[in-house]
């Protein structure tokens, strides 16, 4: 329920990384691959929160500038890889916008200049309410960005403290101004339920104040206990108690009927948007479609294949040109068809029929997955028509479970 896919997930940088190949990903792909997207990682952040599992760290201004030359040396060495045009480019972290402004505008004028990118290309950037300032706003909107995300998380106080978040509320107002101020109106925010002591009705003001702020996009996202995190093994010890999954469920619930009032559309299980609004970028990743990936840490996908870039800062650093990557995994025919069941039923529009009926022919052939279809069909959680397989608004409450089913 509201579960966040993790598309630069990796080991702390200490750790040891295996099967790493030192060339790089362009041996394994053939010349100028077609891609419809970017993904940039800046690990950088000011303090790693205590539940966060991506590749991140702390305390390293000191490699900013490094870190932005290396980058540039990237992505001029991924234009020989990438066939374009590029529809969308994604900057995450980690929080980009901690980097100064003038290294943030070279980023972005480096990828203008040696990627093949669309004119109407969707150029995202995630960005800590705190780190906004008015240079920053001014570097993303003259650099071509569209639309920025910004981590709120919260608006209680007490809960900002329980994730370990350490902005103020009131920045994320500001930070808002400051992007409309520069010219960017896209502009989204990212919640996080079911954080331990989190009542309804501090949910429920949460959502009253982020609506209120006339935003055009929301991601909400129950809080997961990642495997590894100090959060998770707080919970082992007993020092933090997740809430209840029926209070979980009523927050998820409230979410969507309190969004669907104000006009925004529940298009993805843990996103709404304004028609129109809806994030190109993940609705790249949801579709299956092809991205490259930039920096350590990043995950990429092309021509089926997966892979991600060794998360290792001092590794990283030392290179030049395509980074060593974890080796590469090219999913077999059910793998693949599994996952496409995956990220399809993410989609509230669901699985189109007809490409229901060619992944069931393809990759059903002891027929488990359609038995499983209509055993969540006849149980209420999901809907098979004459257009799509998609969830229910019950189905909703147990996605996972239902998507590891079909895996």
């Amino acid at each position: 329920m509201g579960s966040r896919i993790q598309l630069a997930q990796c080991t702390p940088d200490q750790a040891k990384v295996p099967d790493v190949e030192p060339g790089g990903i362009s041996s394994f792909l053939a010349p100028t691959t077609p891609v419809e997207g970017l993904y940039v990682h800046v690990p950088f952040c000011r303090h790693r929160c205590h539940y966060c599992d991506f590749f991140t760290i702390a305390g390293r201004e000191d490699a900013f500038d490094a870190y932005v030359d290396r980058l540039k040396s990237e992505i001029r060495a991924s234009a020989s890889c990438i066939q374009g045009p590029l529809q969308t480019v994604f900057i995450g972290g980690g929080t980009p916008t901690i980097l100064p402004p003038k290294l943030l505008a070279e980023v972005l004028q480096e990828i203008r200049s040696a990627l093949p990118v669309a004119s109407d290309c969707e150029w995202s950037v995630e960005a800590n309410p705190e780190t906004v300032t008015p240079e920053i706003a001014a570097a993303l909107a003259d650099g071509g960005v569209t639309r920025v995300s910004l981590g709120a998380q919260s608006f209680q106080p007490e809960r900002l403290k329980a994730l370990e978040r350490r902005h103020d509320p009131a920045t994320v107002e500001r930070s808002l101004q400051r992007l409309r101020s520069a010219g960017i109106d896209e502009l989204s925010l990212d919640l996080i339920f079911a954080i331990p002591g989190q009542t309804l009705a501090q949910w429920e003001s949460d959502l009253d104040i982020a609506v209120g702020l006339g935003i055009r996009h929301l991601s909400a996202y129950s809080l997961i206990y990642e495997q590894g995190t100090p959060l998770t093994r707080r919970r082992d010890r007993g020092e933090v108690a997740p809430i209840p999954e029926d209070l979980e469920a009523a927050m998820f619930e409230h979410a969507i009927r309190r969004l669907d009032a104000e006009g925004m559309r529940h298009y993805e299980v843990s996103n709404w948007a304004i028609p129109g609004s809806e994030c190109r970028h993940n609705l790249l990743y949801w579709r299956n479609q092809d991205w490259w990936p930039i920096g350590p840490g990043a995950s990429g996908h092309v021509q089926g294949i997966r892979w991600k870039n060794v998360p290792r800062l001092g590794l990283y650093l030392e290179g030049q040109g395509l980074p060593p990557v974890t080796r590469p995994e090219q999913l077999d025919e059910d793998g693949r068809i599994g996952e496409a069941f995956m990220m399809g039923l993410r989609l509230l529009q669901g699985i189109p029929v007809q490409r229901l009926e060619s992944l069931l022919a393809c990759g059903d052939r002891s027929g488990a997955r359609r038995r499983a279809i209509e055993g969540h069909v006849a149980d209420g959680h999901l809907i098979m028509d004459a257009v799509s397989l998609r969830f229910t608004p019950r189905g909703l409450m147990v996605a996972d479970s239902i998507m590891v089913d079909l895996l």
